[in-house]
């Protein structure tokens, strides 16, 4: 068998897809030649919009003479870098291993440029180019030339004729001169003028240009390429000099976006946020986030559940089981990061600190979380309309009340080449390479710290001020206080007075028949409650029985069973179907709850039933249950559905949380000597925090939770005098998570 080695030899028209269809706007494409500036160690950038015509202020018309002209005072190139590094794309002579970095001579800036694939983002500007170069301590200047414009725009012909062309049939002119261009001068750059110009440096004029430009499109992108380093920069250290300057010229003016953005968002970020999280990292050996919020240190680990317990947590980091089918965690291997995040409210009302107005706002949606490596952006992350966190697609898939929106939050995130050598620049430039999983567990833990951030300190926040308004409702008594204004001004007159006690009767019916409604609510949203979680099992025996009647139903067709066998079918049938039956019993106490009577019920009986509504989640979370009763058996006067949500409720929340620990414990203590029940659990416990708030409606820890469950429990062992609490005293904690203390004592009235 014959054997030939052949070559991979690319097409000229592989430049194209390089530069004009890989490179995805123009903005890009200068972004890239920037970097080039900035990993030559230059002071300045200077972009040139030479000889274009401007029609109705705006649109910007391209001239034959027309021309792009990049310019920078950084450290050249020399022939052999021309030749060896420039000419040969994908040169590795910027390429360092992972775990370190490569930094420039002089200023020690980390070296952006890797592939070599950023030059060929000229030819989304142009086909003819000219770049002239003078390295550092030289006396000639070289020129390199590219003169692509005979070619068609897919490198298929020349001058019109149909030509099969490959890469190295394109030939580039370089020759060298005595220094005549790169010559000692001043530069006027933004506001500065750089009087010496350290006789080197590099010159890219750029003519055939292509695609359209206008003032606004120019605006943009002079706006977008000074977000190169970091904005935050210069909002935190207004002293702050750059040690890199970008500069714009159209026709001969400067051409800056210069309004008071950067200040106006810095006010924002100090005056207006409700939260200020700085001097933010994860660090990946102790699988923990440290940081600073408004002031206050805080450390959370990932194995802490009010993380762990997040289902953006869960479905990423938890999928995998071990041989006892509990869940293992995966370790994420991005490395190590840090960050800055800044929380607003957009619906604070005008009352507060935190109220914004239109025009806040909209400066706000500009600005979102802005990815820097080595403090040098990774576009497009930070964009008004990019998503790379994927919040606004967890809001919409799932509850949008888990998540702060991109709208509200302003902030960034720091990565290196050192800390971060598995998280890299696409070749196109848009964002991060989705290579292994370390770009995946990147974002998954940014959006379980941020889902964090929501479901407890935002949350708590929300809660506040709502206490507060309802708290200034209450301290000015509206409705009485109106009475007793309109009662007094018109006590001389009969008439009126009759109708004001109309008017009075009228709203203290009302007021109850409020209050009913409410009770009522809170009664439908229970037993609902209830239901949906005591009925997970009763559906999956409801499935299984139904898998087995076809299976039985396939085999007796089939004349494969015997009668012993088809007894045995049908007595596991009936076994399923008894499981349900019972089940469905001890759950139809609950739909009674409003016509039922108050009575003595043993506590226990009760208690006993909800085990068996959870025997086998229990079972299946491999938890242990200890029931520890003392004295006389604990009697409460109350209904069958008061105690059955009670229960449900607790057990619901201490196996979601338990779920995420290994050795897993529930104890419930009844003591008949003091008619009080002690429910405990030893997962990760309620947050000090979490505390004060654990009880209120619509306020949970859990991802997905409703926040109705112990409200609701507190809320009707409430009428009937009884009560629901967190233990505080130590003498009430038996094991060391969760312990609540339910008191079956008569609260004494004092109305």
């Amino acid at each position: 068998m014959a054997v030939k080695k052949l070559k991979i030899r690319p097409y000229a028209r592989l430049l194209t897809m390089l530069g004009e269809q890989l490179i995805k706007n123009e903005q890009i494409a200068l972004a890239e030649l920037i970097k080039n500036s900035y990993d030559a160690d230059a002071d300045w950038v200077k972009i040139s919009f030479v000889d274009f015509g401007i029609e109705n202020l705006n649109k910007m018309i391209i001239k034959p003479e027309s021309k792009i002209v990049i310019e920078d005072n950084g450290h050249g190139m020399t022939p052999e870098i021309i030749e060896k590094s420039w000419m040969n794309p994908a040169t590795p002579n910027k390429r360092v291993e992972s775990g370190t970095e490569k930094r420039t001579e002089e200023k020690r800036r980390v070296i952006q440029g890797e592939k070599g694939i950023g030059r060929f983002a000229i030819l989304k500007l142009g086909r003819k180019i000219i770049i002239t170069t003078r390295p550092k301590s030289s006396e000639q200047e070289y020129i390199i030339n590219y003169d692509l414009s005979s070619y068609d725009d897919d490198f298929l012909s020349v001058d019109g004729k149909q030509k099969e062309l490959f890469i190295d049939d394109i030939t580039i002119e370089a020759t060298s001169q005595k220094a005549s261009i790169i010559i000692e001068r001043e530069v006027n750059v933004n506001h500065k003028v750089y009087k010496k110009r350290n006789n080197q440096g590099t010159k890219i004029e750029i003519s055939n240009l292509k695609g359209e430009w206008s003032k606004t499109k120019l605006e943009d992108v002079s706006e977008e390429t000074q977000k190169l380093e970091s904005i935050f920069d210069k909002i935190f250290d207004k002293n702050t000099e750059t040690s890199f300057e970008i500069g714009f010229e159209l026709n001969g003016e400067r051409f800056l976006h210069s309004d008071n953005t950067i200040e106006r968002l810095a006010n924002l970020l100090e005056y207006n946020t409700v939260f200020k999280i700085t001097n933010g990292k994860y660090n990946e050996k102790e699988q923990s986030f440290i940081y600073n919020i408004n002031g206050v240190n805080k450390k959370i680990s990932l194995n802490d559940s009010m993380l762990s317990g997040l289902r953006v947590y869960r479905d990423y980091f938890l999928k995998e089981k071990d041989l006892f089918g509990n869940a293992v965690s995966k370790l994420s291997t991005c490395g190590d990061f840090e960050f800055n995040f800044f929380i607003f409210d957009f619906n604070a009302n005008k009352e507060t600190k935190y109220y914004l107005d239109r025009k806040e706002k909209e400066l706000i949606k500009k600005h979102r979380i802005y990815l820097y490596r080595d403090k040098i952006r990774v576009a497009p992350y930070g964009d008004p309309n990019d998503d790379w966190i994927g919040t606004e697609k967890l809001r919409a898939i799932r509850r949008a009340g888990d998540f702060l929106s991109n709208d509200q939050v302003v902030g960034f995130v720091d990565i290196s080449k050192k800390n971060n050598p598995k998280l890299k620049d696409k070749t196109n430039r848009e964002g991060l390479i989705e290579e292994g999983t370390a770009t995946q567990d990147f974002i998954a833990l940014l959006q379980t710290f941020l889902s964090y951030i929501r479901l407890h300190p935002y949350t708590q926040y929300l809660f506040n001020q709502k206490q507060k308004e309802e708290q200034d409702i209450n301290k000015l008594k509206i409705v009485e206080n109106k009475f007793s204004e309109l009662k007094k001004s018109i006590s001389d007159n009969p008439i009126a007075m009759s109708v004001y006690q109309d008017i009075v009767k009228s709203y203290k019916v009302e007021k109850k028949l409020y209050e009913r409604r409410l009770e009522l609510t809170e009664d439908l949203a229970g037993v609902g409650l209830s239901v949906e979680t005591a009925s997970h099992d009763i559906m999956l025996m409801l499935s299984k029985g139904v898998s087995a009647i076809d299976d039985l139903i396939k085999d007796l067709e089939s004349g494969l069973l015997n009668e012993d066998q088809i007894s045995n079918e049908l007595l596991k049938i009936r076994g399923i179907f008894s499981f349900v039956n019972s089940q469905m019993k001890d759950i139809q106490l609950l739909f009674k709850s409003s016509k039922q009577r108050r009575r003595p019920i043993r506590v226990f009986d009760v208690l006993e039933k909800v085990i068996k509504i959870y025997q086998r989640s229990l079972k299946r979370e491999n938890i242990e249950l200890v029931i520890d009763k003392v004295g006389s058996p604990i009697v409460a006067t109350c209904t069958d559905a008061i105690l059955l949500q009670l229960f449900i409720n607790l057990f619901d929340n201490a196996i979601y949380w338990l779920s995420h620990c290994s050795d897993k414990k529930i104890n419930i203590k009844l003591d008949g000597n003091i008619n009080q029940v002690i429910f405990s659990d030893n997962g990760s416990g309620i947050n000090p925090e979490d505390e004060p708030y654990v009880f209120e409606a619509f306020y949970s820890g859990k991802e997905e939770g409703r926040g109705l469950g112990l409200y609701i429990a507190r809320q009707l062992l409430q009428r009937i005098d009884y009560s629901i609490d967190v233990a505080e005293l130590k003498s009430e904690k038996i094991l060391s998570g969760a312990n609540f203390v339910i008191n079956f004592t008569k609260l004494e009235n004092n109305d």
